[in-house]
């Protein structure tokens, strides 16, 4: 192997390297949580179950890394078999139609038997502190915040985690206090443009 040839391998190989890591990073980078009240609000759209813990999920609806939320809820809801109440409310820009909110993860949402709910410029994701799409709050039937934070152990990635098993704790009430996982995913409201940043 001559040495221009050496040289070219030796730095395909520190690209792939590097955009590997990019790669990596951006994955297991968390997103932004909010300040997320530890009382349901009074403002709130809804009250939370009276008789169940209440799992509120927070998506937009073009974000592509929260089909792996849908999924980790999924696996929630089967092991939770009916012991908490679902609602998920999906980011709307004021100018948007309900219809721009009614992609696939709306469907996926339905189809988990999740009360779905457009949020019109993401009123009830600021009133919960939720500031990237997937982040999930679960609250007890008086109003305690029981769980803040994803259920994915990656952006875009389900599966094994603590998300999703703390989450499940928490509906068990099985957690000696709140607790609080990172959450990953898309910025749930961008600053300026409602697009940016997919």
């Amino acid at each position: 192997m001559n040495k221009a040839t050496a040289a070219g391998t030796a730095l395909w190989m520190a690209l792939c390297a590097s955009g590997m890591y990019a790669l990596w990073s951006y994955a297991s980078a968390p997103g932004q949580i909010g300040s997320v009240p530890r009382r349901w609000p009074a403002a709130a759209a809804s009250r939370p179950d009276p008789t169940r813990p209440t799992l509120l999920v927070f998506v937009h609806p073009h974000c592509p890394c929260t089909r792996a939320t849908l999924d980790d809820l999924a696996w929630v809801l089967t092991r939770a078999r009916g012991r908490v109440a679902a609602r998920a409310y999906f980011y709307r820009p004021a100018d948007e139609s309900d219809g721009w909110t009614r992609t696939s993860l709306w469907k996926t949402a339905g189809a988990l038997g999740v009360a779905a709910a457009s949020d019109p410029d993401g009123a009830q994701a600021r009133l919960f502190g939720a500031a990237t799409s997937g982040m999930a709050l679960i609250y007890a039937p008086d109003g305690r915040l029981l769980y803040d934070g994803g259920l994915t152990p990656g952006r875009g990635h389900e599966g094994d985690g603590p998300g999703r098993k703390t989450a499940l704790a928490a509906i068990d009430g099985t957690l000696a206090s709140a607790a609080e996982v990172p959450v990953f995913g898309c910025a749930l409201i961008w600053a300026g443009t409602k697009r940016e940043g997919l």
